[in-house]
């Protein structure tokens, strides 16, 4: 009957016990003097508040642990009673031989004797080694159902505290700093749990997770628990099975008193048998153990609250680090902190790289300026991540908005031929950017990206395949004078120059000269210059007769003889020398020449 009525206790105890962590946690709201502390001036005080509030959550929770209850159940499960039993038998048997029968009949009548006894049968019994082994797994058992019921309840203070973190940052830098920073603070407890330290950096995307200061509340748990059940054994062999020994001896001689002596061989070890294997025994071997532990828990709980404190504390100081120049404005100008206030916080690292680009170009008026024009507002929700990076790269944020309002969806490939390193925004329209990136070649792309905004719109009358060919064999600067002939000629000059330079762009070579491109301009006949200039040569007699009459008639400028014909005017030169020595010598009389000859 007995057996029967422990074990329908013992089942009620388990459902009680199965239930209560399901219970729901409720976190109580922050007082107006937590809320009043949590708006601390400084963060040592603010840590302070966040280790009370925890602290405070934790030890309600942990009030509604049942200790005894807990170790019962371990109890059972790791079967301390039977070892009990085994071990007194053999301690009882080991002590009576080696105990004389003079003193097992002594033990009878005197209590201090009896008590001896006892302490050398508890003393073997407790401290052996397969004894220790056992309480240290009890102790770890009930460490990990306890630990499991302090991580739940760890729950409780993860609002209150996330609640002081809003009321110390928000009067400084705003709802959206605060919520953000909140959120942050969550991600980063609960990333310690696995990883032991929060993830937060300049530009991170903060995580959508408020239940994360649990996180680092488990892991110091844990850590806690791990500790307890590598030293419990020692603590329990120490004062608690000191303990166990002299209740167990004093127990004896009290039932010595009430018991028949039925066997004198042995003595009261009969007795102490009994009495140690007596469930009163074991239940205060239950009770001590459940003692120790929970001393030891409810000693740790202020290391746990304070290191949810110390955790927030810390993930604040690196997100304030994180956006330290957006923090500076926001905690002094209250526009700033409304413009903050409009953002989402995964627009931060945005707002933080636009912010510092500003600052660093144009200072603090300058952030003010483009708060008030609107600027601000668009670099930050509106720019696309290239357009980002081509502010960060030409540190300009007036780059970045203008490439974007040029290049919209084509951002990419400005960015995949650097254009924005080689030319300026203002420099393309929408359409002769897409003419620019339809030619789909780097080469060309770059070479006529490199040109004045004029000399590149002017190329662009050229069919795209012959522009792409030309662009690919001319070096920017031929580049830019091709584009300046098309500038100065006529209509159909310019056309013949084109069709000429697309067929052929060798045919640029003798047209590349600034002198040269000035000749042609200056000429009256620029056709007549062009198609001299272009042909294959010198060309025949008659054709350089002609481009000299040409230069005769004033129809070209001399200049493009020179620079058509310089071996045909070297050998007119010559020729024009050899004669004027011929006739210097007809002129000058025989005799001076004798003479001469005869005076050198």
């Amino acid at each position: 009957m007995a057996d029967v009525r422990r074990a329908g206790i013992s089942v009620v105890l388990a459902i009680s016990l199965v239930l209560a962590p399901m219970a729901p946690v409720f976190a109580a709201p922050l007082t107006r003097s937590d809320y009043e502390a949590c708006q601390a001036q400084d963060e040592t005080a603010f840590r302070s508040a966040v280790d009370a509030i925890t602290s405070n959550a934790l030890r309600q929770e942990i009030k509604t642990v049942d200790y005894d209850s807990v170790v019962a159940i371990e109890w059972r499960q790791l079967k301390l009673d039977a070892l009990i039993d085994r071990r007194v038998d053999q301690a009882v048997s080991a002590v009576r031989d080696e105990t004389s029968w003079g003193r097992l009949l002594q033990s009878l009548a005197s209590q201090e004797q009896a008590q001896k006894l006892a302490t050398a049968v508890a003393e073997r019994v407790y401290q052996s080694d397969e004894m220790r082994k056992a309480i240290e797994a009890l102790a770890v058992g009930v460490g990990r159902e306890v630990g499991g019921r302090i991580e739940l309840a760890s729950q409780d203070a993860t609002e209150p505290a996330l609640d002081c973190l809003k009321a110390f940052v928000g009067p400084r830098y705003g709802t959206m700093i605060s919520g953000a920073v909140t959120t942050d603070a969550g991600a980063g407890l609960e990333l310690s749990s696995k990883n032991a330290g929060p993830s937060v950096g300049a530009g991170a995307v903060l995580k959508k997770s408020t239940s994360g200061i649990t996180g680092v509340t488990l892991l110091i748990v844990r850590r806690q628990m791990a500790n307890m059940a590598r030293r419990i054994g020692q603590r329990i062999a120490g004062s608690v099975l000191s303990r166990l020994v002299s209740v167990v001896a004093g127990g004896v001689g009290v039932v010595l008193i009430a018991k028949d002596v039925w066997d004198l061989r042995h003595g009261v070890l009969p007795i102490i048998s009994d009495e140690m294997k007596s469930d009163t025994t074991k239940g205060k071997v239950r009770a001590e153990v459940a003692r120790t532990i929970s001393s030891h828990i409810n000693d740790h709980l202020g290391d746990i609250s304070r290191g949810t404190a110390d955790q927030i504390v810390t993930i604040w100081q690196k997100f304030k680090s994180a956006h330290s120049k957006a923090l500076n404005l926001a905690e002094r100008k209250p526009e700033f902190r409304s413009f903050l206030d409009n953002l989402k916080p995964n627009q931060l690292a945005q707002m933080d790289e636009v912010v510092s680009l500003v600052l660093e170009g144009e200072g603090e008026a300058g952030v003010l300026k483009r708060l008030g024009n609107g600027t601000l507002e668009t670099a930050v929700k509106r720019l696309p991540v290239e357009a980002l990076t081509i502010a960060r790269e030409t540190r300009s944020v007036d780059h970045a908005l203008r490439w974007n309002a040029i290049a919209g969806d084509q951002l990419f490939s400005v960015l995949k031929y650097d254009l924005h390193q080689r030319a300026k925004p203002q420099s393309f329209s929408k359409s002769s950017l897409r003419q620019l990136l339809a030619l789909e070649d780097r080469i060309a792309i770059v070479r006529l990206a490199g040109l004045e905004k004029a000399e590149r719109d002017t190329l662009f009358e050229m069919e795209p395949a012959e522009l792409k060919r030309v662009a690919r064999s001319l070096t920017e600067p031929e580049l830019a004078m091709l584009a300046s002939y098309l500038t100065g000629l006529k209509t159909a000059t310019r056309k013949q120059v084109l069709a000429a330079v697309g067929e052929n762009p060798a045919r640029m070579i003798p047209l590349k000269s600034a002198a040269v491109r000035d000749g042609v301009m200056a000429s009256r006949d620029q056709q007549a210059a062009i198609d001299m200039l272009l042909r294959d040569g010198s060309g025949s007699v008659t054709q350089i007769r002609n481009d000299f009459q040409l230069a005769w008639d004033g129809r070209i400028t001399p200049r493009l003889i020179v620079a058509k014909h310089p071996l045909v005017l070297v050998m007119i030169a010559f020729a024009l020398l050899v004669a004027l020595l011929l006739f210097r010598r007809l002129l000058r009389p025989r005799g001076t020449i004798s003479k001469d000859i005869t005076t050198s």
